[in-house]
């Protein structure tokens, strides 16, 4: 076969500048030591700025660099395993439940969600803010969306903002018959929000994962859950209703 357009394309020197970076890493540094600046890096591999801050990119993207608020660049741990299979069939807050209910509030979701939910663009909705902490450390926050017709709202005791009203819509979801779920995951960026719970940089990758919960024949509320991407590995047990979003 002949040579294709493609095959002729040089590799991009930020990426063989990652490779050299990825064999520093091995040799010279250990697992939580801090890299030096970018000017010093730079000067080390006799390239430019932009093309160091690529191959850095990739690197973190790979879970082998880790960027920290007031640290700087480190090297990160092997990724660790998170169990994100939907085997258990729960309601979110039942049974053995891995996340930590922060708070929750009455607000407009976005258009996206709106449309999982098959309700109006306007129309509000519970949402509950999650942090799941696995080995001493966030990993994942998500943002749990509840149609305000299909749950009611909380009882007074419970209405005020903070966990106890989180607590407290969960509860009101599980009454529901849960009919099953089903989820996606896809590569994305931080938020602002999810950054500074993750102590992560804004724009920094992470693992989007998405989460329908069906009852009577329709969704019933939607999980938005943003992991690191540094430091997880997920993993799916023997669910097989996994979609990789495009």
């Amino acid at each position: 076969m002949g040579t294709t357009q493609l095959d002729s394309v040089p590799e991009p020197k930020y990426w063989h500048l990652k490779t050299v970076i990825g064999e520093a890493l091995d040799s010279d540094f250990a697992v939580g030591e801090i890299l030096p600046n970018e000017r010093e890096l730079a000067a080390r591999f006799g390239v430019a700025r932009a093309t160091l801050r690529q191959a850095l990119e990739q690197l973190e993207l790979e879970g082998r660099l880790q960027r920290r608020r007031g640290v700087g660049t480190t090297v990160a741990p092997p990724r660790m395993g998170v169990d994100v299979s939907t085997a258990q069939q729960a309601w979110p807050g039942a049974g053995e439940d891995v996340w930590q209910s922060l708070d929750s509030a009455t607000d407009v979701p976005p258009a996206a969600v709106a449309r999982q939910l098959d309700i109006g663009p306007d129309e509000p909705v519970h949402v509950v803010r999650r942090l799941r902490v696995s080995q001493g450390q966030p990993v994942a926050a998500e943002l749990l969306y509840v149609p305000s017709g299909r749950v009611p709202q909380p009882p007074a005791a419970d209405a005020s903002a903070g966990p106890a009203r989180a607590r407290a819509v969960l509860r009101e979801l599980q009454r529901l018959v849960l009919d099953g779920q089903d989820r996606s995951v896809e590569l994305g960026s931080a938020r602002a929000d999810d950054a500074k719970e993750l102590d992560r940089l804004p724009g920094a990758p992470v693992l989007v994962v998405t989460t329908r919960y069906l009852s009577e024949g329709r969704t019933a509320a939607v999980s938005v859950a943003t992991y690191r991407a540094d430091t997880c590995r997920l993993t799916f047990g023997d669910s097989g209703d996994l979609v990789m979003a495009s």
